[in-house]
């Protein structure tokens, strides 16, 4: 069991940095609330340590750190699958001088992901990014022979969804111009830091835009290649999935979003092109929200729920887009109790 608890000991030296640092922030943040939020997040960052617990005597786990890039590529490529939930095409993918430290694909999304890792702070997570998306939009038919030639099974260009292309930079950790870089509610790149302590304990960590960031769209404008990548590749958020909506809907799917998030602090949401994803260690529950309906699928297999209702619809041997052999529509807030304790075997089978 691993506890995070504060430390009663500063020594000198972290004193001095806390200073300057600080310092530093107040010289060139000019809102007061900004300054005050980060003088408790860093206070609050420095002083947090992890402890495992031995018959309740706390012993301090050290974080170590990483001593080559290829440290952090080789971890990550040969637990991609745990990771990500991705397939690996190729490592050291090389075309037109730009090199791709990793190439994955998403087959849930059925799309192409590139993963870049650094160990400086000395780059544009925007610049990088959109160059490698724009080069593989410009490449596309050398993308699916990377992956006919290495995988199992062979893409056809219709197989693809471009529009769900992203791009992941792994780091220990990022700068904070780089994090406020990737504030865009529709950016398709995302920033992962990966932690290494003691004891072969490894963390991924991934770092989010704030939930009322503005569009890249309104910076795509000056930047021929942002503008070019962003006509093509789309980030969807929960509202695009609610434009249609009856005001009714919208506020049923807010009652069952507060539910399904109620069940554990950890429940990650991710709107998709198709649906709306609830992921505990994987997809537990597919949503989509329609005029005067939600449609949702659980993420279980035929035989797997107890639906002693008999509420659910069997998809098992039907096309539909969520994951999942259960189908779900409902228009009313008055089955939510019964539809919850569906959820719930869902969540508890795809938790771990």
């Amino acid at each position: 069991m691993f506890w995070i608890y504060f430390c009663d000991e500063i020594k000198s030296k972290v004193i001095l940095i806390l200073f300057f640092s600080v310092l530093y922030e107040l010289l060139f943040l000019d809102s007061p609330l900004a300054r005050k939020i980060y003088i408790i997040v860093f206070i609050f960052t420095l002083y947090m340590a992890i402890f495992k617990n031995f018959s309740n005597k706390l012993n301090r786990i050290k974080q170590l750190s990483f001593k080559l890039e290829k440290e952090i590529q080789d971890l990550t490529e040969k637990n991609l699958q745990d990771i990500f939930n991705l397939q690996l095409v190729k490592s050291e993918f090389a075309l037109n001088d730009l090199r791709i430290d990793s190439l994955a694909y998403d087959n849930e999304n059925n799309s192409f992901v590139i993963i870049e890792y650094k160990r400086d702070k000395n780059f544009s997570v925007i610049d990088q990014g959109y160059a490698y998306l724009s080069l593989m939009l410009n490449n596309k038919a050398d993308f699916i022979l990377e992956y006919n030639e290495n995988c199992d099974k062979n893409l056809k260009r219709g197989n693809i969804d471009w529009s769900q292309s992203r791009v992941l930079f792994v780091s220990p950790a990022f700068s904070k111009y780089q994090q406020q870089a990737i504030n865009f509610k529709d950016l398709p790149i995302e920033l992962w830091e990966i932690s290494k302590y003691e004891n072969d304990l490894i963390q991924f960590s991934r770092l989010k835009s704030h939930k009322n960031s503005e569009s890249i769209k309104k910076i795509s404008k000056s930047n021929n290649v942002v503008s070019d990548v962003t006509k093509e590749v789309k980030v969807y958020t929960e509202e695009d999935h609610l434009n249609n909506c009856s005001e009714e809907i919208k506020s049923l799917y807010g009652e069952l979003k507060t539910q399904i998030l109620s069940i554990d602090d950890n429940i990650e949401l991710i709107p998709k092109k198709k649906y709306i994803a609830f992921k505990a260690e994987r997809n537990f529950i597919d949503i989509l929200p329609q005029k005067n309906k939600i449609k949702f699928w659980l993420n279980l297999t035929k035989g797997q729920l107890k639906d002693i209702d008999s509420i659910t619809r069997d998809v098992s041997n039907v096309g539909h887009w969520g994951n999942g052999d259960y189908e779900i529509s409902f228009s009313n807030s008055n089955e939510l109790p019964i539809l919850l304790s569906l959820i719930k075997q869902s969540y508890e089978k795809n938790k771990r």
